[in-house]
């Protein structure tokens, strides 16, 4: 039994684990630090991209691209 404890008390593999889980959620926390920090920017080009591709069916439509708020449609 002590040397089931020993042995026990000595293993690392459940440390090696644990380390390559912080490390995960630290690159987790960083992503979506990033994914944050950037979505407004990406959001205004996505939907400055869709204005200038819904808008070029219609008469005199601008073909100037101009990253903004999305086109609300009703």
């Amino acid at each position: 039994m002590t040397n089931f404890i020993k042995n026990f008390w000595k293993d690392e593999e459940g440390a090696t684990a644990i380390e390559y889980g912080l490390i995960a959620g630290l690159i987790a926390v960083g992503i979506i630090a990033a994914a944050s920090a950037l979505g407004g920017g990406l959001n205004n080009l996505f939907c400055g991209i869709s204005n200038l591709l819904g808008n070029l069916g219609t008469a005199g439509a601008s073909t100037t691209f101009t990253p903004g708020a999305c086109a609300t449609t009703t």
